[in-house]
């Protein structure tokens, strides 16, 4: 079974897509709200209706919901279909999977643990194209001096700063903004 549905988080409305093989996608909340994020769905998941999620994917949206409410939930046991990801993205989500709430590491880290610094900015690159956030947590990499640098959902690098501060992250010592 295949499909996609909305669900509320304290962030906003999120939604997910799931198939046979695990979560297809993953989308946090569009700046313009409930049907910007409906429409982004339909975008990405022409094939897929909205409907009633199965029970796997309930408990993804259940883990989602619970870590952007400040549970420290790592979601690595959401199970993700990653057959239209290249490998070499696969790879740094892997890494990013790993790094626990409440923790950050930096797109240099990332890139130093693919065997090359060099990698930073393709590591960037792939964090902004990653289609599993928060089950991938993209808002854990900083750039470079522990710096919130870009985030591709809407609301921006706020957003990624709030998620930070729900999950109590505290890069550099720094106090939260909410």
């Amino acid at each position: 079974m295949s499909g996609f549905a909305l669900f509320e988080t304290s962030i906003g409305m999120c939604a997910l897509a799931w198939g046979p093989q695990g979560l297809v996608g993953v989308q946090l909340p569009a700046d313009d709200g409930e049907p910007a994020t409906r429409a982004r769905m339909k975008r990405r998941f022409p094939d897929l209706r909205e409907g009633l999620p199965d029970e796997t994917a309930q408990r993804a949206i259940s883990a989602i919901q619970g870590l952007l409410q400040g549970l420290h939930d790592d979601l690595s046991h959401i199970e993700l279909d990653m057959r239209g990801v290249s490998e070499f993205h696969q790879r740094i989500y892997a890494i990013a999977r790993r790094i626990p709430p409440g923790q950050t590491r930096t797109y240099g880290e990332i890139a130093e643990e693919l065997g090359d610094k060099g990698l930073s900015r393709a590591v960037g690159q792939a964090m902004g194209h990653n289609p599993f956030a928060p089950v991938v947590p993209c808002h854990r990499v900083l750039a470079a001096g522990n710096k919130p640098g870009g985030f591709s959902a809407g609301g921006g690098a706020l957003t990624k700063l709030k998620m930070l501060a729900i999950e109590d992250a505290r890069p550099n010592g720094m106090a939260s903004l909410f």
